[in-house]
């Protein structure tokens, strides 16, 4: 690459309790960095992590202050709003997210700039050709999921689809513009279109510490992705009902006639239960759908603010902002 039409490249890096992952990670970084024809910055969002991650932060800033930016969040607002409040404090005209333990290689970040400076992409994703090293029970219900919201949605995710990706400053800019509050990036990436190029990689372990990600909260992540970009689960709620309903009907229809034929014998306690029991679940499981969707409108209403800033460490002042910021 002898020229390039770009002149910063912004990497953003969500963090949740990673002291032991981020020196490893700043030492790669760096090595990486050289090699890049262009200026590089580091932000680092502490996502109000429990540990010692904010204190190293601040030592790795003071030890890198010509690159690196960190920004504390008031208390652990989820990934979705550190990224976006990496995007949002970025300056770069290029801008990556990538996680700090180094599942995602930063020796792809030149091949990512080759195919944004060379190639023409306005993006460029990455994804895990396969889930060596990861639990069997999470690999599975992973498949299923992707399986499911491509199937019922508009979109199509690709599967193994990473947060790992770099684009170009009109791209960050229409993310930042998708306003909702309940946020699914792998869906928003998908929603906004523009030009992307997948890159494939070999699953990663991670280099230290354990992940944040249990199984409970990667399922709620899951339902957030369907309920954000598709209302197939009520059409299929409504089809249910009336299923249901129509089932129902007939088997009325046969008591009446069974009745009217044979007489009434008093029997039948245990089919009674069971269509009773049946109607309540199905109900139960609609309302808890219409709840889903209900509960998700509740939080966009208030409109409250996606997170909010405790601190700045940047590297572009004289001195070391300190402030309270909401966004």
């Amino acid at each position: 690459m002898d020229k390039l039409d770009y002149e910063l490249l912004s990497i953003v890096v969500p963090c949740y309790n990673e002291e032991e992952t981020i020196p490893i990670f700043i030492k790669e970084i760096k090595k990486e960095i050289k090699e890049i024809k262009l200026n590089v910055e580091v932000i680092f969002v502490n996502d109000g992590s429990s540990d010692k991650t904010q204190e190293i932060l601040q030592d790795v800033y003071t030890n890198n202050k010509s690159f690196v930016r960190v920004i504390d969040l008031s208390r652990n607002f989820g990934k979705e709003s550190a990224m976006l409040a990496g995007l949002k404090y970025s300056k770069g005209d290029l801008i990556t997210v990538m996680d700090a333990d180094l599942q995602d290689p930063p020796t792809l970040l030149q091949d990512m700039i080759y195919a944004i400076c060379e190639e023409g992409y306005d993006a460029v994703a990455t994804r895990r050709h396969t889930r060596k090293g990861e639990p069997l029970m999470r690999s599975f219900f992973a498949r299923q999921f992707y399986n499911i919201i491509n199937k019922i949605s508009d979109i199509d995710i690709v599967e193994g689809a990473r947060d790992y990706r770099m684009m170009t400053d009109q791209v960050a800019e229409a993310l930042l513009n998708m306003k909702e509050y309940n946020r699914f990036s792998k869906g928003l990436y998908e929603w906004i279109g523009f030009n992307t190029k997948y890159i494939e990689f070999e699953n990663v372990e991670r280099v230290a510490g354990n992940t944040s990600w249990s199984f409970w909260k990667l399922f709620k992540y899951a339902v957030e992705g369907i309920v954000s970009f598709t209302t197939m689960p009520l059409r299929i709620a409504s089809l249910l009902g009336a299923v249901v309903s129509g089932f129902s009907f007939i088997y009325m229809m046969i008591i009446i006639i069974k009745t009217l034929v044979f007489g009434e014998v008093v029997r039948g306690y245990p089919s009674l239960m069971s269509v009773i029991l049946a109607l309540s679940g199905v109900q139960l499981l609609c309302m808890g759908i219409l709840g889903e969707y209900l509960a998700r409108t509740y939080t966009e209403v208030k409109d409250r603010p996606r997170y909010i800033v405790k601190s700045i460490l940047d590297f572009s002042s004289n001195s070391d902002e300190k402030e309270l910021k909401i966004s």
